[in-house]
């Protein structure tokens, strides 16, 4: 089965999850750091409001990270929801039906990669509506595969210790359980 978005749907978009755990708040969408320069300047372009923290890190020591190997952009809402540059304002819908991405011919890989999470054997995100409804594609992910390949190549590290941030963010629920700031995983 070919995989295709869902009509009118823009969950991927708009839905972000708490990863690994809720301590590390709601994640966003992930980011490399040749991209991080691209997706400033496309957000002051549209007039678009973008956070960008760190994701990932890695270092020599075991006193915090080095370098920063992955950004992620977060959602414009309290609890990280919806990313900025979706277009839930304007008339204009995308193929789908959806709201329409405003950076859609330019956005990172990780959008490019959705909804495949896992190469070899190809694993869909079971939250994807399209997905929901099948355990396999088998024809147009050539693009999705080419994107995530690249993500792993530029994510691996040899560096002993990695740590992630976290973000801090998520719904008001759990404010008191979510940390902010860099652990080592």
């Amino acid at each position: 089965m070919d995989f295709s978005c869902v009509e009118g749907c823009s969950k991927c978009c708009v839905d972000r999850e708490y990863y690994p755990s809720i301590e590390f708040g709601k994640i966003g969408v992930l980011i490399m750091p040749e991209e991080k320069h691209r997706i400033e300047s496309l957000a002051k372009r549209h007039s678009v409001k973008a956070v960008i923290l760190p994701r990932i890190g890695t270092s020599k020591k075991n006193d915090g990270p080095e370098n920063i190997i992955a950004y992620q952009l977060m959602g414009i809402e309290p609890n990280g929801n919806t990313c900025p540059f979706l277009d839930t304002a304007g008339n204009e819908r995308s193929p789908n039906g959806g709201y329409k991405c405003k950076i859609y011919e330019e956005r990172p890989l990780a959008c490019r990669a959705y909804p495949l999470l896992e190469s070899s054997p190809p694993t869909l995100d079971a939250k994807c509506k399209f997905c929901e409804t099948c355990s396999y594609v088998d024809g147009n992910i050539q693009s999705e595969t080419e994107s995530l390949i690249k993500i792993k190549e530029r994510t691996y590290t040899e560096e002993r210790y990695v740590w992630r941030y976290a973000t801090g963010i998520g719904d008001s629920a759990y404010l008191e359980q979510i940390k902010t700031g860099w652990f080592l995983i």
